[in-house]
Formats: C-alpha cells, sequence, structure tokens
C-alpha cells in the first residue's frame, strides 16, 4: 500500500471532526481561489476549479464560502494573493517528500516546513532533489464496501482508467491527467459514485518503512499537513500499518 495513498484514507478520517474540518476548509479555500485566479472563475473552463469545487462540496463547504472564494480569485471580491511553492525533502529512514504549499509569505512557509522535518527527524532537500521519484496521475477514490472489485473494474476500464488497485476499505482508480476528468464522469454516468477525486504526485516505486521509524514517519506527515501553508504532502514510504494507529493519526 502506497504511503500517499494511506495518508490520504487517514486523511479523510481525520477531516470527519470539527476540529480538522475548518483547516480542511482553509486549505480546500486557498485552492479555489488560486485555482480562479489562474484559469478564470467559470468551473465549465476551468478544470482545477472544478475539481476544487467538487472536493470542497465533498467535504460539505457550504455554498456561499465556495463562491466568495472563487470571486477573490477572479477579483470580484478582494483577497489574499498566495504563491504556489513546492518543497522536497526526506524522512525518517531517507524517504522522499514533496510538499506542495500556498503561500502569502514564502519567508515563514519555508522556515515552518524545515522546522517541522528537523523535529521530526527529517531534512529539507533541494529543488528536483527527489521530485524524479514521482509522477502526476489522477486517482479516484470509491468505497468498496459499495461496490464489488469486478463491476468497478468493468466500469473504471470503460471509462478509460489505467488501472485500478484496492487499498484497504476502497478502490483507487488511476489515470493520466489529460483523461482524469472524462474518467470521473464516465464512472458518474456508469453508476459508479466516488469519495474523493485528486491529481496527485504518486511514487514511482515505494521503500518499506516499519517500526519506529514508520511510527516517526507519521508524525512527520501529520505535523507537516497541519501546517496552515501546506496543501498535500506525498511520500514513496510503504508504511506498517499498525504505524497509524499507534502514532494515534
Amino acid at each position: 500500500m502506497s504511503g500517499h495513498s494511506k495518508w490520504a484514507q487517514i486523511k479523510r478520517k481525520k477531516a470527519v471532526n470539527d476540529s480538522k474540518r475548518g483547516q480542511a476548509f482553509t486549505k480546500l479555500i486557498r485552492e479555489i481561489t488560486v485555482a480562479a485566479r489562474s484559469g478564470g472563475g467559470d468551473v465549465g473552463f476551468n478544470p482545477r476549479l472544478r475539481l476544487a469545487v467538487d472536493t470542497a462540496k465533498a467535504a460539505n463547504m457550504p455554498a456561499e464560502n465556495i463562491e466568495r472564494a472563487i470571486k477573490k480569485g477572479t477579483g470580484e471580491l478582494e483577497g489574499v494573493s498566495y504563491e504556489e511553492i513546492t518543497y522536497e525533502g526526506y524522512g525518517p529512514g531517507g524517504v522522499a517528500l514533496y510538499i506542495e504549499t500556498l503561500t502569502d509569505n514564502p519567508v515563514r512557509t519555508v522556515a515552518d516546513v524545515r522546522h517541522v522535518l528537523t523535529k521530526h527527524g527529517g531534512s529539507l532537500g533541494t529543488s528536483g532533489s527527489v521530485a524524479w521519484q514521482f509522477e502526476r496521475l489522477g486517482q479516484i477514490y470509491v468505497d468498496a464496501g459499495r461496490y464489488d472489485e469486478d463491476s468497478t473494474m468493468e466500469a473504471a476500464v470503460n471509462a478509460g482508467a489505467d488501472d485500478l488497485k484496492r487499498e484497504g476499505g476502497e478502490f483507487v482508480v488511476t489515470t493520466a491527467p489529460a483523461g482524469f476528468h472524462e474518467v470521473q464522469s464516465r464512472l458518474r454516468s456508469g453508476g459508479i459514485e466516488f469519495r474523493e477525486a485528486e491529481l496527485a504526485m504518486v511514487a514511482k516505486n515505494t521503500v518499506d518503512v516499519s517500526g519506529d521509524e514508520a511510527r516517526k514517519l507519521v508524525r512527520l506527515l501529520e505535523a507537516l499537513d497541519d501546517l496552515d501553508d501546506v496543501q498535500k504532502v506525498y511520500s514513496n514510504a510503504d508504511v506498517d500499518e499498525a504505524a497509524f494507529a499507534e502514532s494515534g493519526a
């Protein structure tokens, strides 16, 4: 099970409790604002914005919050200007970390990221030091308790997906970025609803991490995710599942 996909599952469970919901909304609002700023406020002509809005709706964000974030992005309302910055680094066990941020203060953000990495046994790398270990792919998460594997696989193949794997209690449908939105649309028309979809940085190969290093890594991932400026964190770790429970994540 890839560290990235497992962490995505954990984050969805965390977002259920109210203490994490507000933080999740803040990150979603930033993404909607930046997407609208870069590609316009019409979801029909802005795939990035459509994905951000769909994700916000799936998280039960109020419609007025979504609309306000779009207007801030298009300039109809005054808002903060965010910059997209990616950081690369290493965690316990030498695992690769790819960290995506949206920030209005890059000096603060890099200091915060470096502090968390150092505190939890990691280190900040140079640009390009780990990015080559990942590739951008569309990933669509389907509830395995709601659909059987054969029907989901058939729907995914018919939709043009590249792969489907079961990871825990869900199926992960993988697509090329170019076909990401089309596959989602075809899955829906084929009767398959999904929990979440994202354009993710997926590790080309994973490394096994277990025991104390796994627990340290999970604490590091959680600490990075708790930073307001951090949007997404990806790793190439195949983490011992027990580490998530033992870490309290």
